[in-house]
């Protein structure tokens, strides 16, 4: 049976070393210049040195660039390739089709990892972009287990599954998005931590907290909860899925640590001793649980809901 690669994105490059150390298999990092939603910002200086860790372990690091790309910008795009590829990038993740456009010009060998976060619903999609370059389709997010697993058996594609982390709700390339919600419902307050850089929207009616932060690419709002599948990855699995990504964004260094360390004993044992795997699955889950944000409950997604656009 295959044993799934666990992906990560960790915050810095101290933390490559230790999640190694627990487990992982590849990272993504990246500039919010190019990719989104990341961990951490990783110059290229610190992907240089990332790049030197993870390969020095046999393990991986895909770059993100699948930022929504404006005319001033594309001309960096293969300028910033080049660079990846001089310092044996082992692949980028990409949205837009002007970063794979920009690819086969200046580095034709580039393996490309198409993540649109939204797009990625069906398998003919998944198997138009390998058609065109890509190796491998990062699913939506709102997909159920059973699309997940169809579009495994049909796809031409590598395919990677966020199982844990946070997930992006809304993006805006403008900044302000925060005041519109606050001026358009007034059941959605603003709130700012005066200590942090995070802003939620609260909303009263669920008692629910929707982190809102802004970077360079715009504003984003995320979701109230995590994913968390620990205890769930047998279909997936069995099924051959080829990546399980852990998202550390609006993480501590150490939370991401200790859920690496889990889902890597839980693959483990899912792959090799399914039998004990059930038997501990419910304290990986509880484990993590006691680590979890008191402001941020686990649920599983969507993975055993219908999809609903």
């Amino acid at each position: 049976m295959k044993i799934p690669e666990l992906l990560v994105t960790p915050i810095s490059v101290s933390d490559i070393a230790p999640l190694i150390e627990a487990g992982a298999d590849a990272f993504v990092i990246g500039e919010q210049k190019y990719g989104l939603r990341l961990a951490g910002e990783f110059t290229r200086d610190d992907i240089n040195e990332a790049l030197q860790i993870a390969h020095d372990k046999n393990k991986k690091v895909y770059v993100a660039m699948n930022a929504l790309f404006h005319n001033e910008k594309v001309e960096e795009l293969g300028e910033y390739i080049k660079f990846l590829q001089s310092v044996n990038v082992d692949a980028i993740v990409f949205g837009d089709p002007a970063v794979l456009m920009a690819a086969r010009e200046v580095a034709p060998k580039m393996k490309l990892h198409w993540n649109t976060e939204t797009t990625a619903t069906n398998w003919y999609t998944c198997n138009y972009w390998g058609r065109k370059g890509a190796k491998r389709a990062i699913l939506a997010r709102e997909l159920n287990m059973d699309s997940i697993i169809l579009m495994k058996e049909n796809a031409e594609v590598e395919i990677e599954v966020q199982v844990h982390g946070m997930t992006c709700m809304f993006q805006s390339k403008r900044s302000l998005i925060g005041n519109y919600f606050e001026y358009q419902d007034k059941e959605l307050e603003l709130e700012q931590n005066k200590l942090e850089s995070t802003m939620f929207l609260f909303d009263h009616e669920r008692d629910n907290k929707y982190p809102i932060f802004e970077d360079e690419n715009g504003t984003h709002i995320m979701s109230p909860n995590d994913i968390c599948i620990i205890d769930e990855l047998e279909e997936m699995i069995d099924a051959g899925i080829d990546c399980l990504k852990i998202d550390g964004i609006l993480k501590s260094s150490d939370y991401i640590l200790e859920v690496t360390k889990k889902y890597r004993e839980a693959i483990n044992l899912a792959v090799h001793n399914r039998d004990e795997y059930e038997d501990k699955k419910g304290s990986l889950l509880e484990a993590i649980e006691e680590i979890q944000p008191k402001n941020r409950p686990l649920d599983t997604g969507f993975f055993f809901k219908e999809t609903v656009y």
